[in-house]
C-alpha cells in the first residue's frame, strides 16, 4: 500500500513538473527593427555637421509629426510591409522670420524579417536600394530644395548605432 502511494505520489509530481516551461519574456535590450539614422552636414563645408532648426518631419499617412529642434541627427522609423516610407522635412517650421521650406523624400529599400526568439518575435533589417535609395522631390509650387545633397552612408540598416544617411544644406 505504502508502494501504491509512493508511486501515485511521484505519478502526480511528475505530472505537475512536466507542464512546467521556460518563461517568454523578450529582455529589455534585445535588439528591436533599426531606425534610419540621418546626420546633417554644412553644404559648404561637408565636414562640419550642421544644426537644424525647427524641423517637422512628417510621414506619409501618419497622424502626428516629428517635431527636432537644434539637432544634427535624426532617427526616422521605416515601413516593414513596404519597400518605402515617404516623408516631408520641413526646416524653420515654426518660423517667421526665416523662410520654411518642405522637401519629400522617398527611401527605396528591401526588408528582411530576423526571428530573434519566440518571446521577441521579429526584427526588421533595411538595404537601401543603392540606384535610388532616397528620392527627393518638392511640393507642387516650391521650386527651391533646402537639402543640397544626400549621400548614403551605409544602406544596411541593421541597427542604431550607425549613421546611414548625411544630408547636406
Amino acid at each position: 500500500m505504502k508502494n501504491s502511494l509512493l508511486i501515485l505520489l511521484l505519478l502526480v509530481t511528475t505530472y505537475f513538473f512536466s507542464g512546467c516551461e521556460k518563461d517568454d519574456i523578450c529582455v529589455e535590450g534585445t535588439p528591436t527593427t533599426p531606425r534610419l539614422i540621418i546626420e546633417f552636414y554644412s553644404n559648404d563645408n561637408t565636414t562640419l555637421r550642421k544644426l537644424v532648426a525647427n524641423l517637422k518631419v512628417q510621414g506619409e499617412g501618419a497622424n502626428t509629426a516629428l517635431d527636432f529642434n537644434q539637432v544634427d541627427t535624426i532617427e526616422l522609423p521605416l515601413k516593414t510591409n513596404e519597400n518605402f516610407t515617404n516623408y516631408s522635412l520641413n526646416i524653420n517650421s515654426t518660423s517667421s522670420t526665416e523662410v520654411n521650406n518642405t522637401d519629400l523624400l522617398r527611401f527605396n529599400y528591401s526588408v528582411a524579417d530576423i526571428y530573434v526568439s519566440r518571446a521577441c518575435g521579429f526584427k526588421s533589417h533595411f538595404t537601401l536600394n543603392l540606384a535610388n535609395g532616397v528620392e527627393q522631390t518638392n511640393p507642387e509650387g516650391d521650386d527651391v530644395f533646402w537639402i543640397k545633397n544626400i549621400e548614403i552612408i551605409k544602406s544596411n540598416v541593421e541597427t542604431e548605432e550607425d549613421v546611414h544617411i548625411k544630408m547636406y544644406f
